[in-house]
């Protein structure tokens, strides 16, 4: 009877024990990459970062540093064929000449050649068991940059077009606007940089799901702080809700992220309406090693930019993009580097973007 009595604890605490360690493996999941869109074509506006699967203590913080750096070469089809007619006679700076051009071509026509670096710190306090409040900083440069020559090395190495970048000088800043609603010329940016509006949010994550499921839902506001600035900030209020659903295995999970932003709209670098922006993320998480994960996503958002804007499709289709990450665990610190990268409507979102972050979570829920 005593035997069987042992028998029967150590099956308990083997259960117990296996219990213990498939929520423990389930709650280090990272989650999502957190970083932003990056897309010059709304970039303004409030963009609902995907929910953390970490959790921290009640009552405790975090901070985390995201650093997004993007190049765009985005053009009208009837720039794209200008510009290759131009390629034959080498590299010059776009100038009064070629927006001339440009503004004689065929219907509505544009131009953005840039790049920019983004810098966003996240403040974390978890107020009670399920509510945590975030408070988001953020800044950019805008600059010409150097990645040019990399992407016209790739698009040549695999047969790409060359989207008639060989015609303008490289790690230039150019945005062309030739739209049935504006027009717009400036090489160089208006602006060199600075302080964005700040965000503030709270979320939820109370939830009782079956086992291995877990949902947060949160909602924030993006606040101006100095009126409309020029692309530094709308002027203007943006509210979002976001609902994040996680499905967490042993090696695997499994993220959808929807979020709605109730968008305010902006007058530059040309005018768009105030709408509503639905933003759907699919990811999916994989553990190499117990603190060494991979991630895998896809983002679909609606254009900023209507028919009252423009007729062009490159403009007011959805925008698409595929990012891969890889996440680092150290001690109290989470490390992750992300590249992004445009596919479907490539001519409205950045060619390619980078992501680096470092997150320090001193009480993370283990």
């Amino acid at each position: 009877m005593k035997g069987r009595c042992v028998f029967k604890a150590a099956i308990l605490a083997c259960a117990s024990c296996n219990t213990c360690i498939s929520h423990a493996g389930e709650s280090q999941f990272y989650g999502l990459l957190r970083s932003r869109d990056l897309t010059a074509f709304g970039f303004l506006r409030l963009d609902m970062r995907p929910a953390y699967a970490l959790s921290i203590e009640k009552r405790t913080w975090a901070i985390e540093t995201e650093l997004g750096y993007q190049n765009t070469w985005a053009l009208s089809k009837e720039v794209e064929k200008y510009l290759k007619s131009l390629e034959a006679t080498g590299r010059r700076n776009l100038g009064p000449e070629e927006v001339q051009a440009i503004r004689d071509l065929p219907g509505e026509n544009y131009l953005l050649d840039l790049e920019s670096a983004s810098l966003d710190v996240t403040f974390h306090y978890k107020l009670a068991d399920a509510w945590t409040a975030y408070l988001i900083l953020s800044a950019v440069s805008y600059h010409g940059g150097f990645l040019d020559s990399t992407i016209e090395g790739f698009h040549d190495t695999f047969g790409f077009s060359s989207f008639g970048r060989p015609a303008a000088r490289k790690n230039d800043v150019n945005l062309i606007y030739d739209l049935k609603s504006s027009q717009l010329a400036s090489f160089g940016a208006p602006t060199d940089g600075g302080f964005m509006d700040p965000t503030i949010g709270v979320r939820y994550a109370g939830f009782q799901l079956p086992e291995h499921w877990a949902l947060s839902v949160e909602a924030a506001a993006k606040i101006p702080v100095d009126g409309t600035r020029q692309l530094l900030s709308t002027g203007k209020v943006d509210y979002g809700v976001q609902a994040s659903l996680q499905r967490r295995g042993a090696n695997h999970a499994l993220y959808l992220d929807a979020a709605a932003v109730s968008y305010g709209g902006a007058e530059f670098p040309v005018p768009q309406d105030a709408q509503v922006i639905p933003t759907l993320i699919v990811g999916y998480e994989y553990r190499l090693t117990e603190l060494t994960h991979v991630n895998v996503q896809a983002y679909v958002s609606k254009s900023v930019y209507s028919d009252d804007q423009t007729d062009l499709d490159e403009l007011t289709s959805e925008k698409y993009q595929y990012s891969v990450g890889l996440r680092q665990r150290i001690n109290q610190f989470l490390l992750t580097f992300g590249f992004t990268e445009n596919v479907q409507n490539v001519n409205n979102t950045p060619d390619i973007g980078f992501q680096l972050g470092v997150a320090y979570i001193p009480h993370a829920v283990q």
